[in-house]
């Protein structure tokens, strides 16, 4: 598809620019300053309560190290407090010395022994210091006579531990600000590289970005990806884009559909989001053909493939799992009508053999003749009711019994076979089951002393299905090409394409965690063996009472 002529655009307008390459560059712009900025006042914020910690932990320092000096305790207790007592002296060596703001010694009464301003001596404290007398440091930021200051405060201990008084120390808190601001220029200096150096990339990488997008505005670019969408979404068939790699390109709505996969499979290697089988093969092209039958999961597709000059391929899909289930109807209706057509004369025959017996009166025998007809189809559904408890698979047998009859077949359930009803998936039971009696059915048609052997084991939660025929038998070296699909032994249908039964049998086996096999029978003919782990539910206790 090709792109709208650039030179249709219309007149120059101011305001936001139409092309992606300035977009993306004033996007790029505003999103690195709006982050420089963020980094910058998240830096700030911490940097300020760092600051006020160790000016903080500066003020302990010095009160802890005032409180130790040798002979404070001793000259509080025994002096008075005044403007020229050795308190006071030490206090402000300390002061001077430290570059703290002032340097309190107290009494346990709260009364000053020491302060910058030598007027204030004798007077109570202005904050509380209540917790310091009592034996513990303070850290904190607070206001007193001289301003906000960063404080620390300590006990100060007599002879034998005992409190005597407390130390408080104040940094002002002017030079703790004064730091902040400081360092607030170097720190807009690298901001504003880093600033830059971002603009910079953002740049080199828009001018990359136009060039790639021969300079299309972002209005072209949508209605060219929207025209594709639609497209692609409204076409009733699945398409499949692959690369030269084998990786999914692309992939539509009907395709994720009918391949059972996500949007997340574009990008990803065909073989990692499907499993090994036929359906791979076919969509990457190791088997050649049209119309290709597929078979995922449970629908049945017909694929076709094409080359691209790149090296991949696009491969379209089409659902045929209706249509295959109506052919497969069609073939069970034919078989049903030729069976009823059978039957009916049969049914003529006895219904004439029963009005001769009444013509004569031999009504005893008319009686009998009757029981005997209606016992033979009683005694045959009550022996698969009574070992096939699933009502489903029992109905199954007995009307395939029915058909097979017709057809010469004679259809009987193997020794030991018992069912329970705790079936975990009925209708896939019933798929299985029908699948291979229809195919024994065929085979058995014909052949001397034709028959059918269906066997159903329940061991723990696993089912094991047996299905043995009188027919010719399968040769050996066509035991793994049968599940295939496409192949077939009969005759193509009216309706379409064979060879989906038995793969249809495989999936549902494996999507159970089980497994199909087929032998050959002692005697001719063939053996096939179903077994599906978790077929069955868990048992639960009876309350007593027969079925």
């Amino acid at each position: 598809m090709n792109a709208p002529p650039l030179s249709d655009r219309g007149p120059r307008r101011f305001g936001w620019p139409q092309r992606v390459f300035s977009q993306v560059l004033l996007m790029q712009l505003a999103i690195i300053t709006g982050v420089t900025v963020l980094v910058t006042g998240l830096f700030l914020a911490p940097l300020s309560a760092q600051l006020d910690d160790e000016a903080m932990r500066r003020a302990l320092a010095i009160a802890q190290s005032t409180a130790a000096q040798p002979g404070i305790a001793e000259d509080l207790r025994t002096t008075e407090p005044s403007e020229r007592g050795p308190v006071q002296s030490a206090a402000e060596r300390i002061r001077r010395s430290t570059g703290a703001e002032y340097v309190v010694v107290m009494d346990r009464r709260g009364v000053r022994w020491s302060h910058p301003e030598a007027d204030r001596i004798g007077e109570v404290v202005s904050t509380d210091p209540g917790d310091a007398l009592r034996g513990r440091e303070v850290m904190e930021i607070d206001s007193g006579t001289l301003g906000r200051s960063a404080r620390g405060k300590v006990p100060l201990r007599g002879p034998g531990d005992e409190v005597v008084g407390a130390v408080s120390v104040g940094i002002e808190y002017d030079s703790v600000r004064a730091r902040l601001l400081g360092a607030i220029p170097g720190l807009l200096a690298y901001a504003g590289t880093a600033l830059a150096v971002g603009a910079l990339a953002a740049y080199l990488i828009s001018r990359r970005l136009q060039r790639q997008t021969h300079d299309l505005a972002f209005s072209d670019i949508s209605a060219l990806l929207t025209e594709r969408e639609a497209m692609l979404h409204s076409i009733r068939e699945g398409v499949l884009a692959l690369d030269g790699t084998g990786r999914i390109r692309l992939l539509n709505d009907e395709a994720q559909r009918l391949l059972g996969l996500g949007p997340e499979a574009a990008g990803r290697p065909l073989e990692e989001v499907l499993a090994p089988g036929r359906t791979v093969d076919v969509l990457a092209g190791r088997v050649a053909g049209d119309d290709l039958l597929a078979v995922q999961g449970s629908r049945v597709l017909l694929a076709n493939r094409m080359e691209t000059d790149d090296g991949g391929a696009v491969v379209t899909l089409r659902d045929r799992t209706e249509l295959e289930h109506l052919g497969r109807e069609l073939d069970s209706t034919t078989g049903l009508i030729d069976a009823l057509r059978a039957q009916d004369h049969e049914h003529a025959n006895r219904l004439h053999t029963l009005l001769g017996l009444l013509e004569l009166e031999m009504h005893e025998d008319a009686m009998e003749f009757v029981t005997e007809v209606v016992g033979v189809h009683r005694a045959t559904a009550e022996q698969v009711t009574e070992k096939v408890r699933d009502p489903l698979l029992a109905a199954l047998l007995v009307g395939k019994a029915t058909v097979a009859a017709e057809r010469g077949v004679s259809l009987r359930l193997a020794p030991g076979t018992l069912l329970p009803d705790r079936v975990v998936d009925p209708r896939g039971l019933v798929t299985v089951v029908g699948n291979l009696v229809d195919n024994a059915t065929d085979a058995a048609a014909g052949s001397e002393d034709a028959r059918i052997e269906v066997g159903l084991r329940a061991e723990g939660r696993t089912v094991e299905l047996r299905v043995r025929d009188s027919g010719p038998g399968i040769a050996p070296e066509q035991h793994a090409s049968i599940f295939t699909e496409g192949w077939s032994t009969k005759d193509v249908p009216a309706h379409g394409k064979r060879g989906l039964g038995l793969p249809l049998v495989r999936r549902l086996a494996e999507r159970q965690g089980g497994s199909v096999t087929v032998s050959g029978a002692d005697g001719g003919g063939a053996v096939f063996t179903v077994v599906l782990p978790e077929a069955l539910g868990a048992a639960t206790p009876t309350t007593g009472g027969k079925r």
